[in-house]
């Protein structure tokens, strides 16, 4: 997914981010319905590509949202791994406006071509250590966005 918020930074990483998306059992069958989405940011040092393989979330959330443990939810999983490690999800010059890219762009993409609720009521922002950190900042800046950390 392009960041328009992560473009000119001085790290010189692509604006261009890997995003990973779990739709729930029913997104295919269900064509109407629309979702809440949970959105986890990763932590320093490590890429968002392991993260999702290392909690195995799509099996996760398949057994849990598909036994009915859960309700079902889009969970999505942007990649802040840069040229030093990450993002710390803040706005700077040098790795670039990730708070932004967070809070606008990436919400704004999914909202607008996947069957969310588009709704702060309807979103949460969680995170683990440097995504921690990203949620806590990143949701008390924009509680328009996020109504649930």
């Amino acid at each position: 997914m392009h960041g328009k918020s992560l473009e000119g930074n001085l790290e010189g990483d692509s604006p261009d981010r890997d995003v990973f998306l779990y739709l729930p059992p029913s997104y295919a069958k269900e064509p109407n319905r629309r979702y809440p989405v949970v959105y986890f940011l990763h932590g320093y040092g490590i890429n968002a590509e392991r993260y999702w393989n290392i909690m195995t979330v799509p099996q996760a959330a398949d057994q849990s949202m598909g036994s009915g443990a859960t309700h079902e939810m889009i969970l999505v999983h942007p990649d802040a791994f840069t040229v030093y490690d990450g993002s710390m999800y803040s706005n700077s010059l040098t790795t670039g406006d990730w708070e932004d890219y967070i809070a606008r762009d990436l919400v704004s993409y999914i909202d607008s071509h996947y069957r969310t609720i588009a709704d702060r009521n309807s979103r949460g922002l969680a995170g683990h250590s440097m995504g921690g950190y990203g949620t806590a900042r990143i949701g008390m800046k924009h509680p328009e966005v996020f109504s649930a950390l």
